[in-house]
């Protein structure tokens, strides 16, 4: 109203609100005991992590997946060591930080753990802003679909590329070309 931009408002809303009811469905479904344990990596050594509750891991939260330090005590981010990760042997690691997504495949601390040795480690798009993480901002909309995809790929069987098209052409007017949507979702941008 401020703005005088009610309509536009009201179709990102809708935007939002169908994407949200999709994803809350589709992992409705999902038993408990089927859903992925997610460590959430930061920093470049992968050894900052949000604990459960805090703003950092929301997107994880929504999808339900199993924060391996959701159990710890405290709230936000905190250090953890790498014994600490290894005990937990999470089997997805999702990351924001380009050097540590780069480094934890060839070190061979890491390597014993299921995520590793899966394949598993993400690297989250943060173009132009954060998908997964900070700032908090509408781009963990877009998030919410790609680490859906990454969790439960059985149940999200949609093109991210098309999402993250519509997305940017709708939130942010702009249509990405094929090349800035592989750099968007490369992550390194």
């Amino acid at each position: 109203r401020l703005t005088g931009r009610l309509a536009r408002a009201e179709t990102l809303a809708r935007w939002c609100e169908q994407a949200t009811a999709t994803i809350r469905g589709r992992i409705a479904t999902i038993p408990a005991s089927e859903r992925p344990s997610v460590y959430y990596a930061r920093g470049p050594r992968g050894l900052e992590t949000g604990l459960g509750g805090s703003i950092n891991v929301e997107t994880l939260s929504f999808l339900g997946a199993r924060n391996v330090a959701a159990t710890q005590p405290g709230s936000g981010l905190a250090q953890v060591s790498l014994e600490q990760v290894l005990a937990w042997d999470p089997e997805v690691i999702v990351t924001i930080d380009l050097s540590f997504s780069d480094s934890v495949r060839r070190d061979p601390a890491w390597a014993g753990i299921r995520a590793v040795k899966a394949g598993r480690v993400h690297l989250s798009p943060k173009l132009p802003f954060g998908w997964v993480d900070f700032p908090p901002s509408v781009n963990r909309m877009a998030g919410l679909w790609w680490l859906a995809k990454l969790l439960y790929p059985a149940q999200f069987a949609e093109d991210i590329r098309t999402i993250a098209r519509e997305f940017h052409t709708l939130f942010y007017q702009v249509t990405p070309s094929e090349a800035q949507l592989d750099a968007v979702l490369s992550g390194r941008g």
